[in-house]
């Protein structure tokens, strides 16, 4: 698996080849109120290091975001 290829696509699907590796799962937000609109998508997929050796990060984002 190379994670340069998890990069923007559906969250559920970079979820899927991931496989069942640990993993932290993040979502990036604005700094305002907001909603997320669109499809939620992989950003960033990197391996963690030090206590969390052998554990993921996914970092997701949607499309797009709107004020509340």
């Amino acid at each position: 698996m190379n994670v340069e290829d998890l990069v923007l696509v559906p969250w559920l699907e970079a979820r899927r080849a991931l496989g069942d590796r640990a993993l932290r799962f993040r979502v990036l937000a604005p700094p305002y109120p907001a909603l997320g609109v669109g499809e939620l998508r992989a950003l960033r997929v990197s391996a963690l290091s030090g206590e969390h050796d052998g554990a993921w990060e996914l970092l997701a984002g949607y499309e797009r975001y709107e004020r509340v």
